[in-house]
């Protein structure tokens, strides 16, 4: 493994910031001075970070139901409250951080890890990782509405977003709304509420229902659960 991988994973710094930590010289590896980006760590080789041994933290996943008004971010320079704060640090003493980003206004599924390999799978585009929302809309959206949605939607300066799927779930004639399910392939900011936004429909609530083959059951809203070794394994693998 990668030195930078190993500062990342073990929860010192980003690999970016790792990087620079090689470079400038404050990172050892069995009592030697390593500035070599591409140099290659073992299991058994001890590395130091100012002269305090290193320990590699043991990988965690967890997948969190986040309410409204948390920021999906480890820390935040306004003072506002993040998914951290709803992790019982009695529970997990690892350094974790959230997979993606869901907006304060936003709720639902995010998942907090320490495993770079598998947040770089999640968030690359290439892996079109699906994302499914429920967004309760203002107005009365007829099917072919709904279908004009998912053959894309102009956003952001002439970007095509184009769903992988749009479903009419439920029409509120007397509060003139309607509950949609959209589905999603990449994580471009405020995506959902942008095409709704787009199509002449605002987005009132929204909630992110589904992660790959992860949805909400068992996960009250606020709460969090272990991934099981199964759901690990097929994460890593799409």
């Amino acid at each position: 493994m990668r030195l930078q991988k190993a500062l990342a994973e073990a929860g010192i710094a980003s690999r970016r910031k790792a990087e620079e930590l090689i470079t400038s010289g404050q990172i050892k590896v069995n009592g030697v001075v390593v500035t070599e980006l591409g140099f290659k760590v073992s299991d058994t080789d001890e590395i130091f970070f100012n002269d305090e041994l290193v320990v590699r933290e043991d990988k965690v996943y967890l997948l969190l139901n986040k309410p409204k008004g948390y920021v999906s971010t480890v820390s935040d320079e306004k003072g506002r409250k993040t998914v951290l704060d709803l992790i019982d640090q009695k529970d997990v003493k690892e350094r974790i951080y959230p997979v993606g980003r869901l907006d304060s206004d936003t709720a639902g599924l995010i998942i907090l890890t320490n495993d770079g390999d598998l947040t770089y799978s999640l968030t690359h585009p290439k892996h079109e990782v699906e994302k499914e929302y429920l967004a309760r809309v203002k107005g009365i959206v007829v099917r072919n509405k709904a279908k004009e949605i998912q053959k894309g939607v102009v956003i952001d300066d002439g970007y095509l977003a184009i769903p992988k799927e749009v479903r009419i779930v439920e029409l509120d004639k007397e509060f003139q709304t309607t509950l949609m399910s959209i589905t999603l392939t990449e994580g471009k900011n405020r995506e959902v509420r942008k095409i709704f936004e787009a199509a002449g429909h605002p987005v009132i609530n929204l909630t992110r229902i589904r992660i790959a083959n992860l949805t909400t059951e068992g996960v009250g809203r606020g709460y969090y659960r272990r991934l099981k070794i199964h759901e690990i394994k097929y994460l890593k693998n799409l």
